[in-house]
């Protein structure tokens, strides 16, 4: 359909996030710059720079009035007005390494949670003129490098936090307090299948209807997981709810669900959602109730696989 051009490294995070404006993209890169992209004509339409050193590896918008854009960068938070591009604070003592994620909050928006390659998760309170003597309010300690987090619970309460060495572990953010940690959380996965090792976590995925959370796992050959996770140290990975097998043949990066799937996990109709890995491939699967149509396409040759060389199903067992 088109390319947006413009940026000069590696593209971080992609996202449709930009307040009331559904045709706008927005993009962050290594080159120091979050982009925004009108999807209409793929023209640039405003790019907000930090230093010429720095790396933009995340970015959310929020604050209470909806217009704070904020992007996580080498060991700073920095954060702007978007309608005006004008940069409201560098908060930069909080944090030792590079910053990997920054969320706002889904029903407090004027609150900001930031992770970090140094283990820690900080809160900040947005409100105001920002500064991290009285806007920093708690710092939750992961322990080890922070790969992703996300918010989930029936007021998104909680926090699940993905580490780089595969660990996941459950906040309740509002007081700072960890409850629970699962440094083995790839073995106990591993035992709610009966396929091959849980080689990585690529997400997680929670249903608010449901309030339910999912860990989204893999194997190195590509077959993908959803395992139900509870609140319980004695049973905390459950076993798997969703399989999506046959699409990739590397390592998946990341999935995207489909509208629908916010919905009971595996009975919603339709398309279930979309994935893309290491192998080039971004497949689109379809749930089991249409059985005609459960394909997967490959991006690269651009054509559906079929259904016999497909095995995509929610109940394995």
């Amino acid at each position: 359909m088109g390319e947006c051009k413009g940026h000069e490294g590696t593209i971080h995070e992609i996202s449709f996030s930009v307040p009331s404006s559904p045709q706008v993209i927005c993009s962050c890169s290594s080159d120091g710059t979050v982009r925004a992209w009108d999807t209409r004509n793929f023209k640039q339409i405003s790019a907000l720079r930090g230093s010429a050193s720095q790396e933009m590896f995340t970015f959310s918008f929020g604050g209470s009035s909806g217009n704070l854009l904020a992007a996580g960068s080498n060991a700073q938070v920095l954060l702007w007005d978007w309608r005006n591009s004008k940069q409201v604070a560098c908060l930069e003592e909080s944090h030792m390494d590079d910053v990997t994620q920054v969320k706002f909050a889904p029903n407090q928006q004027s609150k900001l949670i930031s992770a970090a390659v140094d283990g820690l998760a900080c809160v900040f309170d947005t409100d105001g003129d920002i500064d991290e003597d009285n806007h920093l309010l708690s710092v939750m300690n992961a322990e080890t490098s922070v790969a992703k987090v996300g918010f989930f619970g029936n007021t998104y309460q909680k926090l699940w936090c993905l580490t780089h060495i595969e660990t996941l572990s459950i906040w309740d953010w509002n007081d700072g307090s960890r409850e629970l940690n699962l440094e083995d959380a790839r073995s106990l996965a591993t035992d709610k299948w009966n396929l091959d090792h849980v080689d990585y976590f690529v997400d997680c995925h929670y249903s608010l209807p449901d309030d339910r959370l999912w860990l989204i796992g893999g194997t190195s050959a590509g077959t993908l997981g959803y395992f139900p996770v509870r609140n319980d140290p004695a049973g905390a990975i459950c076993s798997a709810e969703a399989i999506l097998e046959g699409g990739h043949t590397g390592v998946v990066r990341t999935v995207y669900p489909a509208a629908g799937t916010h919905g009971n996990l595996g009975q919603n109709r339709g398309i279930f959602g979309w994935t893309g890995g290491e192998d080039g491939r971004l497949c689109c699967w379809r749930s089991d109730e249409i059985a005609e149509i459960r394909k997967s396409w490959i991006s690269s040759s651009l054509v559906s696989k079929l259904q016999k060389k497909t095995k995509s199903r929610h109940q394995p067992y």
